[in-house]
């Protein structure tokens, strides 16, 4: 099914690696039309390049998503590069897993700057457009620990993935009287890379969890099929785990 997908626009930000490059490659192959940001320029301009020699319309732009600025420019250079923007995913994301008693403050905010405001500084950078074409699609990727808190060792990653949700939840009952769509992805372990920036003393426990993850792909089915239904329709949370996880 291609008539949701086909001509429009989506800006993936984190679009350079695991759900976010997925998402980019399995939307393009449906003929959208991509604009990928990423603060990893060499692995954004490999998905880029490999895209484009698949006949994909696809852009770059380096950007991070804790620039509240950069993430304004984003918006404006996208929508002006393109024509418009029809969906934005936010994509960008981290996992870092420790004991609160460990008290790393640096990851602390690592963790709600990528997490939470490069949520919303996407949003803002998308919101007033689409207010003004009346029509658009946020997409954001939480996590199952954004529905039950992971512990010991995740209090602070439940605790932005739960803001997540609330955000995303809040803003779709805010736009409910409006065009625009909004949809929560939320999957268990997904194989992306993520576990492997998880450094602290739970490092282990999180790669083996992790051996039984599911492959990125999946979500970007799952974004795909969000996308796809028709205007009438917004697919509000779709939850996608292995099928072996217990959280």
């Amino acid at each position: 099914m291609r008539e949701g997908i086909e001509g429009k626009v989506v800006l993936i930000a984190g679009g350079a690696g695991g759900s976010g490059s997925e998402a980019a490659r399995d939307l393009a192959a449906k003929s959208a039309r991509i604009a990928i940001s990423n603060i990893n320029t060499a692995r954004m301009d490999v998905v880029v390049a490999e895209i484009a020699a698949a006949g994909g319309d696809v852009r770059g732009y380096a950007v991070d998503v804790t620039d509240k600025d950069g993430m304004a420019w984003l918006g404006e250079t996208v929508a002006k590069d393109f024509g418009r923007i029809d969906v934005l995913i936010n994509a960008a994301g981290i996992m870092l897993i420790r004991p609160l008693t460990e008290i790393n403050t640096a990851e602390w905010e690592m963790t709600i700057d990528l997490n939470v405001k490069g949520t919303l500084w996407g949003i803002a950078a998308v919101l007033p457009m689409f207010l003004a074409q009346e029509s658009g699609h946020i997409i954001t990727l939480g996590s199952v620990h954004g529905l039950k808190v992971f512990s010991p060792g995740g209090a602070v990653h439940s605790g932005s993935k739960f803001a997540i949700r609330a955000i995303t939840e809040g803003l779709r009952a805010e736009l409910a009287s409006t065009a625009i769509r909004v949809t929560s992805i939320i999957p268990g372990a997904v194989d992306k890379g993520i576990q492997n920036k998880t450094t602290g003393t739970d490092s282990a426990r999180m790669l083996e969890i992790y051996k039984r993850a599911i492959p990125a792909n999946a979500v970007a089915r799952a974004i795909a099929f969000a996308i796809e239904q028709p205007d009438n329709v917004d697919v509000n949370e779709i939850v996608v785990r292995p099928t072996t996880q217990a959280i």
